[in-house]
């Protein structure tokens, strides 16, 4: 328990691979992290960096030729009992009561989420069917009131549209709406305003803090918007090639980050404060590709701080730098 708030989510050391005939990739490759009840954690890091992936994991939908190979991905449950997902098998039913009914996810996409030749209604009502004990009125019931809960005008209309037929806004809402049917503990939202315009998306956010604290659930926020981590997250974890490289509450990440990828990605943003017509600073290179990772820090072929000898030799681990931060980086080791 951190902050008055207790685990629910415990992932440590988590590996996922997928096994090519061209090689290995190590999609996420040692991540460690936590999930408070009640809390945001925002999981930021450029595309590449394993943040899907470590989604799929936790809910174990993985697609082959990927799978866990180590880690655990520990969840206390709502009676209490704690249970390790990663030893579950994604089709056993365990892990089917958990997926949807205590673990909700938004894609990223929900036109690829939604079946087209169902209506959205059907699919909210199948969810709740599935997890819930109610009877097919009572599940429209509950369709039907979920879906005004997210801001859709004439839910009860609009219950028996296609995705096809909603507007991007209006979908998201939908695929809010049938993650939340059941009443997860957690919600992972793996980059729910991508494809949204700005205004749409401020109202997406303000729907999911709203909906967070009438219900008191978790968030898991997969993001490379660090405007929107700012706005959302009380606790972020920056992730690089697949592992976690600094974790801490946002306030003091965003004030005092400490590991180097964190500051170039922050120094990267644009500032009221900016002075017009400069560039901004970028970070040099771009993520490597998975077949081929740097021996040692996966970061230090972009690093401004590298230390040869150091850097590309050992490996740095994920430890305090004080009461409140984590960082993996040699700076802050002995």
């Amino acid at each position: 328990m951190e902050n008055g708030h207790e685990i629910l989510l415990s992932v440590r050391n988590l590996k996922t691979y997928f096994f090519q005939d061209e090689g290995t990739v190590k999609a996420v490759d040692g991540t460690t992290f936590d999930v408070y009840a009640g809390q945001t954690l925002g999981v930021v890091g450029e595309s590449g960096c394993g943040k899907s992936v470590t989604a799929q994991s936790i809910l174990r939908i993985v697609e082959r030729p990927g799978r866990i190979v180590e880690g655990t991905i520990t969840l206390r449950r709502a009676n209490g009992d704690e249970t390790d997902l990663a030893q579950l098998h994604s089709n056993s039913r365990g892990m089917r009561a958990i997926r949807g009914a205590e673990i909700g996810l938004v894609f990223q996409e929900p036109m690829t989420s939604f079946s087209p030749v169902h209506t959205v209604g059907n699919q909210i009502i199948e969810a709740i069917r599935l997890h819930c004990d109610a009877n097919k009125h009572q599940a429209r019931e509950r369709a039907v009131e979920i879906l005004g809960q997210v801001g859709i005008p004439k839910p009860d209309r609009r219950i028996d549209e296609y995705a096809f037929e909603l507007s991007g806004g209006l979908r998201q809402r939908a695929m809010i709406a049938a993650a939340l049917s059941c009443d997860p503990r957690l919600l992972i939202a793996d980059e729910p305003t991508t494809a949204l315009d700005v205004t749409t998306q401020a109202q997406i956010l303000d729907l999911l803090r709203q909906l967070q604290e009438q219900r008191g659930m978790a968030i898991m926020l997969i993001t490379h918007n660090l405007g929107v981590i700012a706005e959302m997250a009380d606790d972020v974890a920056v992730m690089y090639l697949g592992r976690v490289v600094e974790e801490g509450p946002v306030d003091d990440l965003f004030h005092a980050p400490k590991h180097p990828y964190t500051q170039a990605l922050l120094r990267s943003i644009p500032s009221i404060e900016s002075a017009p017509r400069v560039k901004l600073p970028t970070i040099s290179g771009s993520v490597p590709h998975p077949y081929n990772r740097p021996s040692g820090c996966p970061f230090h072929p972009r690093c401004s701080d590298f230390m040869p000898g150091t850097c590309d030799q050992q490996e740095p681990v994920l430890q305090p730098v004080n009461e409140r931060q984590r960082v993996s980086c040699f700076l802050y080791q002995r």
